[in-house]
């Protein structure tokens, strides 16, 4: 039997809804119901697009990801240099943070410790968490070959240092409600340590 047409505008709905709950009330805080209810979507109809929860919420992670991923990529462009691309880019994200009342922060980070038994899940944050330092990894190379980043060090293992300094940070900023910890983070980082 085929399945129903979907309509990607739908699905597209449907996933901005599943991050932003997810977001604010984790995996297991995040009924479909009230995802469904936000965009007025059928129960029935939920199941044309995923099969479960646990893959809608992967779909979700990627979305997120892709999201993040486009960000990124966008203050990158619109900066004369890689190094004032990845401040531009994680200032954006500091504002979004400020916005949201220091609630939600990284989805990546936040379902990290809530989904490490589903692998289906798992392996979309390890995806989107790759492709988060993949970038960051780009951006600081370039930085590299153009004498701003120090080359003792290669790019992968500092874009490891900052991805992974951020994301402790993002978790000190929930608790603290104060971007105190990020901008440290990229002014001892970004701003000193990193720099040729």
């Amino acid at each position: 039997m085929a399945r129903p047409r979907q309509s990607e505008a739908t699905r597209q709905r449907l996933l901005d809804e599943g991050v932003t709950a997810f977001l604010e009330h984790g995996y297991h805080g995040t009924g479909l119901k009230a995802v469904l209810d936000e965009v007025n979507v059928p129960k029935g109809s939920f199941y044309n697009y995923f099969e479960s929860k646990e893959d809608f919420a992967a779909a979700a992670i990627r979305h997120y990801a892709d999201c993040f991923a486009d960000s990124m990529q966008q203050a990158m462009d619109s900066s004369p240099d890689p190094l004032s691309g990845l401040r531009s880019f994680f200032k954006t994200l500091m504002a979004d943070f400020e916005a949201a009342g220091y609630v939600g922060g990284c989805l990546i980070a936040n379902l990290g410790g809530e989904l490490e038994g589903s692998d289906t899940c798992r392996r979309a944050l390890a995806t989107a968490f790759r492709g988060w330092r993949d970038s960051v990894t780009d951006a600081l190379r370039q930085g590299q070959e153009l004498g701003q980043v120090r080359t003792d060090i290669e790019a992968g293992d500092l874009a490891d240092l900052l991805t992974e300094a951020w994301e402790g940070a993002v978790i000190r900023m929930k608790i603290d409600r104060s971007l105190a910890p990020l901008h440290r983070v990229l002014d001892r980082l970004l701003g000193d340590y990193f720099q040729a």
